[in-house]
């Protein structure tokens, strides 16, 4: 028998309350995964439970590899079962790390399933998940509803030509998927190949030939109105730190040349070309009442001989000791006196810097726009009991947590969704626990209103993303 019961992480009468009645049927709006778009467009139907649930996990691979599981297991040439009876031997040593929620929370919630997972269970597991499988009541679309899910946005480059989001825009009515503009690439200047290659696919993206800088900002703008008419509205960047250099036209322009002819640019010029560009993306997300998502503070790609064989976003970041704060209120700033300030979640990766991403967003509400700068959910190695906690208490001490967006999974699962129920037991429990104390008062209407619009409305009525119609949210 399985330990997901009812009232999982539910440790109050309070807490049940407030989670039964005001946040467990709320649908879901996830709007940061890195979901491929690809498999939603075709309607994937997954052949086993290797493919929904192990397939990319690179949070799985960390802890396979810790112990002891070769490689092979991993991302190697092991097969589909496996790598699936690995990761079951693997489990019973995850006691405590979130993992072990998450298997058994997902278990349960796609499959029925309600054993605990290890290897004398793994085989029943395995067939029982592949024959539900086998019936084509889990493809990528039917997920989607099942776990009511309203709006998903998935993580594109400007460069992706957008036509599976287009094909599912035509044939889905029950929920929407929007592309997230993500120019990571356009800054990497630093890796002159791989820039090239990209400048290609850019150009045939735009229909633009790129033979200058003024020519490349157009072309940029050019797909972030393509991504607009696709319905996107928030853009996105994953950086180590937030690039806050001086940068003149005529500077950004020669640097930009070099790298167009293959030259090798120096990290001064790097950080200054991103800080260009930051500072125009920032105006374009202004100009068209977009949201911007800056990710900030994983420290990437730590394992040398390990990005050469397996390439990145295969379990070898962690979290960065960045000094963030200056840089991020000086790009802030400068948006703000141009008067080009768009809408903002910050997301960082560090516990340690919670209080000061907390107090760095009030720096810059308007007055206007209610949360305009959000202080993100816990993000990557956080989104767990004890990150999410750290974070909401951070919020609410130096912000307003009834203004708070809420949840994303950032995740590249179909098998991530359960994970918005996880998050949303935590937040009732933590607010169910003061109220039982007198530390809130003891007006259900009151706190349940405040947690189903952290669960939904807000991130709905902030983000202006097209919704479909959901009388009971």
């Amino acid at each position: 028998m399985g330990f997901i019961g009812e009232d999982f992480l539910l440790s109050t009468e309070a807490a049940r309350r407030l989670y039964h009645g005001y946040a467990e049927r709320k649908p879901i709006l996830d709007f940061h995964s890195h979901l491929p778009v690809a498999d939603i467009a075709t309607d994937r139907q997954f052949q086993n439970l290797f493919e929904i649930w192990l397939e990319g996990d690179h949070y799985k691979w960390r802890a396979m590899r810790t112990n002891g599981v070769a490689e092979r297991y991993c991302t190697g040439d092991a097969s589909p079962y496996e790598k699936f009876l690995a990761w079951a031997g693997t489990v019973p040593f995850t006691l405590r790390n979130p993992l072990y929620h998450w298997t058994h929370l997902e278990l349960k919630r796609y499959f029925g399933i309600d054993v605990q997972l290890d290897e004398a269970s793994a085989k029943q597991v395995w067939e029982q998940a592949n024959s539900l499988l086998g019936r084509g009541s889990l493809t990528a679309r039917r997920i989607l509803k099942t776990f009511a899910v309203r709006v998903l946005c998935t993580t594109d480059d400007p460069a992706d030509d957008l036509s599976a989001h287009r094909t599912i825009a035509k044939t889905e009515t029950a929920f929407r998927v929007h592309p997230t503009f993500r120019p990571d690439n356009a800054l990497a200047i630093q890796d002159r190949a791989a820039f090239r290659a990209w400048l290609k696919r850019l150009e045939k993206a735009s229909n633009k030939s790129i033979r200058s800088l003024r020519s490349f900002l157009d072309a940029l703008e050019q797909r972030h109105d393509a991504f607009h008419a696709q319905g996107a509205r928030l853009s996105d960047h994953g950086l180590s730190e937030c690039p806050v250099a001086h940068c003149t036209d005529g500077k950004a322009a020669t640097i930009f040349e070099k790298a167009r002819a293959g030259k090798a640019t120096t990290s001064e010029e790097q950080e200054q070309f991103a800080a260009y560009l930051m500072l125009f993306f920032g105006q374009l997300d202004a100009r068209k009442g977009w949201t911007k998502q800056l990710h900030l503070g994983a420290y990437r790609n730590a394992n040398t001989r390990r990005l050469r064989e397996l390439g990145p976003n295969t379990g070898f970041d962690s979290i960065g000791d960045f000094r963030h704060i200056a840089a991020v209120c000086r790009y802030l700033d400068r948006l703000e006196q141009e008067n080009a300030l768009p809408k903002m979640i910050l997301y960082n990766s560090n516990p340690a810097d919670n209080y000061a991403f907390a107090t760095a967003i009030g720096n810059f509400q308007d007055g206007k726009i209610a949360g305009k700068v959000q202080f993100g959910s816990g993000w990557w190695f956080l989104d767990q009991k004890e990150g999410i906690e750290l974070q909401l208490n951070a919020l609410s001490n130096a912000g307003l947590l009834s203004r708070f967006v809420g949840m994303v999974t950032d995740s590249r699962s179909f098998m991530s969704f359960p994970r918005h129920e996880y998050f949303r037991r935590v937040l009732c429990n933590l607010i169910g626990a003061e109220m039982e104390r007198g530390e809130l008062p003891s007006d259900e209407q009151l706190l349940g209103g405040m947690i189903g619009r952290i669960c939904y409305q807000n991130a709905r009525d902030f983000l202006g993303l097209q919704v479909p119609e959901d009388k009971s949210a």
